[in-house]
């Protein structure tokens, strides 16, 4: 063999010891780089509201619908937001031409009886009827038409106690929900079990927004930044 062919052999090798052990070097250097790496921040644990799963009800007629809302109490989910009307005993009634009021945040509810009553559109609206300051009133959970049921009870009440559903929200907490008011550090939900529904205003976004509660004619507007209120002020009467 030439020397020239021998000298070019050897600096072949030798290239591809260099960069083998270029290779192996930086294999090395990512390893320990990734050994002394801060430790990556876990991510936060999911809020625990989202593992409270309420008990819902199947009712699919007016018979399932009696056996089923006069089991246990429930409790208004939202709000000031449905209206209730006086009942008519013996005309087995309610007076839905004269709103009374809207349910009340949270709302404890003792459903004795369910009946259907003519509604315009040729509906029949579904009403459960319940005590309040021993006088007896109805509110609407649902509608019939040409014997076809649609309820929405289980967007409207709670079939079990929301102190022990959401028995995981400090005590403080509780105690201004029950008060009907909203501090600084609650969650929007929390705030809505407070002072029952809000609209949000004009310009904000789920990050940054101020909610218009109108509290049962005391308004409140609440402003969040991530999901909790910062500011709470007096709103305007409309």
């Amino acid at each position: 063999m030439e020397a020239s062919s021998r000298n070019k052999i050897q600096l072949v090798l030798i290239i591809a010891m260099a960069v083998a052990a270029i290779r192996v070097g930086y294999i090395f250097y990512e390893r320990h780089e990734a050994n002394t790496e801060p430790a990556k921040k876990e991510a936060p644990p999911l809020n625990p509201d989202y593992y409270v799963t309420p008990k819902k009800i199947y009712a699919y007629d007016l018979k399932t619908a009696k056996k089923e809302l006069t089991a246990q109490p429930a409790w208004v989910k939202v709000g000031y937001y449905y209206p209730y009307y006086a009942y008519d005993s013996a005309a087995h009634k309610a007076e839905v031409s004269h709103e009374v009021g809207k349910l009340e945040p949270l709302e404890k509810l003792d459903i004795t009886d369910v009946f259907q009553q003519a509604a315009p559109g040729g509906e029949r609206q579904v009403m459960v009827v319940f005590d309040r300051g021993g006088k007896k009133y109805a509110s609407a959970v649902g509608n019939e038409k040409n014997g076809e049921y649609k309820f929405y009870c289980n967007e409207m009440l709670f079939f079990e106690d929301p102190h022990q559903l959401y028995k995981h929200w400090p005590a403080d907490v509780w105690q201004a929900i029950d008060q009907h008011q909203v501090k600084p550090g609650m969650s929007e939900m929390q705030a809505d079990f407070a002072i029952g529904v809000g609209l949000m205003e004009s310009g904000g976004d789920e990050n940054d927004k101020t909610m218009d509660y109108p509290n049962g004619g005391k308004p409140l507007d609440v402003s969040y930044h991530n999901g909790k209120a910062v500011e709470v002020k007096p709103g305007t009467k409309n």
